[in-house]
Formats: structure tokens, sequence, C-alpha cells
């Protein structure tokens, strides 16, 4: 409460503190005396919508219309209530116990308010800043989601309705949606807690996105791997045909090879040689291991 004169609000602190805050909805103007005609005090009595300012302007009144206007003889006690609590006092903290909010100075006095309370008893207000950031992401959006899952414990699907496509929120806090195959979309009101929310599910995003390339290329490997098997095990079948004629496939994915009447065994896998002519047995084995070195990548290990 600001008590300035003159009373008549025609010129002085009065007038121009009116003039600052006649269009506020939250201030009233209290005129506790008499009021003389052609004053500005006499005009809002009567409770215009706009006032003349003294540049001119024609502003708008929107000061309370309920004022009571108060004329008390000299002498007289005049009191007036406010019934606007602030919300750390609501309960009186006891010793030692931690109280939080908002500390403000306003010129040498310092005071503790709560954030909603801050725009009520200053003229200062909050403001929410909401983020919004797209990532570059190709891999299975349920895949972030598992991992999510997996590592925090509030992770929850919205509905389509709702987000208007797949989307999830992390701790009521942070909600990702897909955008495209190649990128999805971070949201979240900005805070200390949401910010350091968002930072760990990009640092997820970026890990998975490194990790998905590491896939794709031991899929491929694995997938020329079985080729060149296929093509070694084509070779080696020419290579015995060329030196003994008639080779077939057997049992057990063994070779039966037929020279003169004598049949001779051969396991691919192990390289056993089975044969009771022990001259066909040894040049068969001694045949297929050098078929087996020439077609086969030399092993890095050492045995």
């Amino acid at each position: 409460m600001v008590m300035a004169s003159p009373s008549g609000l025609q010129s002085g602190l009065s007038r121009q503190l009116f003039e600052i805050w006649c269009s506020d909805k939250k201030k009233a103007c209290v005129i506790p005396g008499n009021v003389v005609e052609g004053t500005l005090a006499k005009t809002i009595i009567n409770e215009p919508k706009e006032v003349t300012l003294m540049n001119g302007i024609i502003a708008s009144l929107n000061m309370q219309s309920n004022t009571k206007i108060i004329s008390p003889k000299n002498c007289q006690s005049v009191e007036m209530y406010f019934n606007s609590e602030k919300r750390l006092a609501e309960k009186t903290p006891e010793v030692g116990e931690t109280v939080g909010g908002l500390l403000v100075k306003k010129t040498f006095t310092y005071q503790i308010m709560a954030p909603d309370d801050l725009h009520v008893f200053s003229q200062l207000s909050t403001e929410n800043i909401s983020q919004r950031i797209t990532i570059a992401y190709t891999g299975a959006f349920g895949l972030l989601e598992h991992r999510l899952k997996q590592i925090l414990e509030s992770v929850e699907s919205l509905p389509d309705e709702e987000s208007e496509g797949p989307a999830f929120r992390v701790h009521e806090r942070l909600t990702v949606k897909y955008e495209s195959e190649k990128h999805i979309s971070l949201h979240w009101r900005s805070d200390p807690i949401s910010d350091m929310v968002s930072d760990f599910v990009v640092a997820l995003v970026l890990n998975i996105s490194r990790e998905i390339p590491k896939v794709v290329v031991e899929s491929e490997e694995a997938t020329k791997t079985e080729e060149n098997s296929k093509k070694a095990e084509k070779v080696i079948h020419a290579l015995l045909v060329s030196l003994f004629g008639d080779v077939k496939f057997g049992e057990n994915g063994k070779l039966v090879i037929s020279v003169d009447g004598n049949v001779v065994h051969l396991d691919k896998q192990s390289g056993n040689v089975e044969s009771e002519n022990e001259g066909l047995k040894e040049r068969v084995r001694v045949a297929f291991q050098r078929i087996q070195n020439a077609v086969k990548p030399i092993p890095l290990s050492v045995s």
C-alpha cells in the first residue's frame, strides 16, 4: 500500500502512481478525504471506463469497481482488511525445517515467497519456457522406448489420439514423438530436472544411433562369410572331381569318392578319411588338406 498526495490526484506523486496502476485490475484507489469538483478524484468516484492521462492519452480504468470511498472525520481511525495470504506463511516452519522459495529483494528488504505468489506480491512474473529438439534417428522407435524402460522407472506410451502418432512420456516431464523414419522430437518445459532428463534421453539416442551401424555391419559380415563358405565348398568339390572323378554327396554331409572300385568316405568338417585302401586313403587326405589350405583364408591367430 502506498499513501501519496495530493488526494485530488490532480498532480504530484499520487497522479503519477495512478497513471501507472489505473489499468491494473489488482490495484485499488482509496480516497480518504473530500474531493473537489473538476479533479481526477471526483471523476473516478463515478467509476468511468476510461480516463485521460496528463499526456493526453486515453487509458482504460480497470481498477476494482467496488472500491469503497471512505470519508472519515478528523482523528477517526480507519481499519482495512486484506484477505491475501502468502503460501509459504500458511504453515509456520519449525526450527530446523527447510523452507524453499524465491528470494526477492526490494529496496533494502528481502522476502522469501512461493513462485506462484511472485506476481501477487511483486511486479515480477514467472514464465514457462517450452523447448523442442529434433534428433536424427533411424532405428526402431520401440527399441528406444524399451531401452528407456530398462533404465528409468516411469516411461508411459501415449495414445495416438493425444500425440498424433507414436509417442511416450518420460517421468511426466518429457515427451518423445516419432516424426519420420529418420527423425524423432523431444518436448519439455524447461526446469533443472526436466533439462537433465532431456540430456539423458538425447545421449541415449545418440548412443543407440552409433550402435545401429555396427549391427548392420555384423549382419552383412555374417552373410558374406556364409556366401564365401558355400563358394569354397563348390571349389573343393570341383577340384576333388578333377582329381578322382566320381565324387558324390553322402550322409551327414560326407563325400563319397569312388576310384577303380575302391570307396573313400571324406568328412568335410573334420577332415577324417575312411577307406579300406590305405594308399587311396592317404592320397585323398593329402589332396583334401592341400585344397582346403588353398581355398580358405589363412587364420590370423597362431595356434
